[in-house]
């Protein structure tokens, strides 16, 4: 069986790779301990035709990703087609340093192609393709990929974000001139509803996410237009006006603007608010391995596959290992709670007793402010006391900067930044609903009486923390977090378990970065 050979073979490789590290790359990653299990789950799926979802524990999504010898091996000894679905640059980074290598190893000839559709008929290879190609294929039936096919999907974290961004439709500030060129005879209906919009969403109080929803009077206004336009010319519309159309016709959807002030424009979107009754109908058309870094709690992953309309298949969590990625973790008690007016300066405190009291760390620390108004401030008062050390989402950092940043620019940088010993961040990571965004999908539970909470807000904010804590078990580090709710609310265990292995400590010790614990 197939299993078999990929687990002879990938231990004989990993040995070989540890006693003769000088004839490998250092980057191929050999010391994760899950190399051999994964592997023959992976394979598994692939002779059986059975699904699988496997949470490594570990980051996904970037260039280094420790646990893809896993994959990649019984996809190259397997002796059928297999696609693989991940980012460009993971793609780039597979094909110049793993791929080679283990295929000279494992002396394969099976070929390797990217692309963004199936090369032939008689291809009998590893293809490798971006999701938004892949899902793209999948969600418009344009057959660009045969259904049975075994697929491999690296970086499942991010597969909710990579459906949700295709089943968006966009009107931009030009596309309504493409329509009143496309419809001269409407031109003045189109003009009155283009500025009886630009007043109506310019009337939306300034936040700092820069959108609003698009409120049921706006929305009347859209569809007049719609209702003229679909009577006098229904073949002329531009395609992204009824791409827009068509989306905002279909169930579950919410309607935004992004608003630029100062150019005094706006452009609207629409877009599913859950993409799991979309994407059911695509998971029994291959069978699909997805791999994800820490996607649920549980190894069911039950939440998760609710969120991606994913049914019954074989789960698989690996947990970090507590002998070499365990972090200390500082939660202090009798914190204000983030949403009162002392907050501010508790934290301030804390942030300036833990910088002072690590001196010797020899790596950039990293402070995480999700709240776009308070990192700001907090930015401005820490460099007035610790000068250029202060660097405000930058890559380019020494090891004395001290990195602000929201957890977007985390998420999206963290590979390029040395990993932190002391990671300190100020809230916890749950969706806001000042964000209007979030409000609306908010709203969508709750019209259909769900536990909002559960199934939405904690869950993103468990798999955010857990990928932003990931670089320091590289370094069994300190993580701080300033948020009190870790210890007075229900869900703090849930937090508490989203970060393990861990070891709790007490008080601001230097001893912290210049001791083994």
């Amino acid at each position: 069986m197939i299993e078999a050979e990929v687990h002879s073979s990938l231990r004989a490789f990993l040995r070989f790779a540890k006693s003769n590290t000088a004839l490998l790359s250092p980057e191929i990653a050999v010391n994760w301990p899950h190399h051999l299990t994964m592997a023959r789950l992976v394979a598994r799926a692939l002779r059986l035709g059975r699904s699988a979802l496997i949470q490594t524990g570990l980051p996904t999504g970037t260039t280094h990703g420790r646990y893809r010898l896993s994959y990649l091996a019984p996809a190259l000894i397997w002796s059928e087609p297999v696609i693989l679905v991940t980012t460009t640059s993971v793609q780039q980074r597979l094909l110049q340093v793993e791929i080679p290598q283990l295929q000279q190893w494992l002396q394969t000839a099976k070929a390797i192609q990217t692309g963004t559709s199936w090369p032939d008929a008689n291809f009998q290879g590893l293809l490798l393709t971006s999701p938004e190609d892949w899902l793209a294929d999948r969600l418009t039936a344009q057959d660009r990929f045969p259904s049975h096919i075994p697929t491999i999907i690296d970086g499942a974290d991010d597969l909710e974000v990579w459906a949700r961004d295709l089943l968006t439709a966009c009107l931009q500030p030009q596309d309504w001139d493409a329509l009143m060129q496309a419809c001269p005879e409407q031109a003045e209906v189109i003009r009155d509803t283009r500025v009886e919009l630009t007043k109506a969403v310019f009337q939306h109080p300034p936040n700092p996410y820069e959108c609003c929803l698009i409120e049921e009077a706006e929305q009347k206004s859209l569809q007049r237009l719609y209702a003229v336009l679909k009577v006098e010319s229904p073949s002329n519309l531009p395609d992204s006006w009824q791409n827009f159309w068509h989306r905002w016709q279909t169930d579950g959807q919410l309607l935004w603007a992004t608003i630029a002030r100062s150019q005094g424009q706006f452009s609207l979107y629409c877009g599913s608010v859950a993409v799991g009754a979309t994407l059911s109908p695509i998971w029994p058309q291959q069978p699909v391995v997805l791999i994800g870094g820490g996607l649920d709690l549980e190894p069911e992953a039950s939440v998760y596959r609710q969120q991606l309309g994913l049914g019954e298949l074989t789960c698989l969590k690996f947990s970090p290992d507590p002998q070499s990625e365990l972090i200390q973790l500082y939660v202090p008690d009798q914190l204000p709670m983030p949403n009162t007016p002392q907050y501010q300066q508790a934290l301030i405190r804390q942030v300036s007793t833990l910088l002072h009291v690590c001196t010797s760390v020899q790596s950039p620390i990293v402070f995480l402010i999700g709240d776009v108004p308070l990192k700001a401030q907090v930015a401005t008062i820490l460099a007035a006391q610790f000068g250029s050390r202060v660097q405000v989402e930058k890559t380019n950092l020494d090891e004395t900067s001290i990195l602000v940043a929201g957890w977007e620019f985390w998420r999206q940088h963290q590979a390029q930044i040395p990993p932190p010993q002391l990671l300190i961040i100020a809230t916890l990571p749950i969706p806001s609903l000042e964000d209007p965004l979030v409000a609306g999908r908010v709203a969508y539970y709750k019209q259909r009486r769900q536990d909002w909470f559960r199934l939405y807000l904690l869950p993103a904010a468990l798999r955010e923390l857990q990928r932003a804590i990931a670089p320091v078990r590289d370094r069994q580090g300190v993580v701080a977090i300033l948020d009190n709710r870790v210890n007075n609310r229900s869900y703090g265990q849930q937090v508490l378990t989203a970060l393990s292995p861990l070891a709790r400590i007490n008080y601001p010790d230097a001893r912290w970065f210049t001791e083994g614990f």
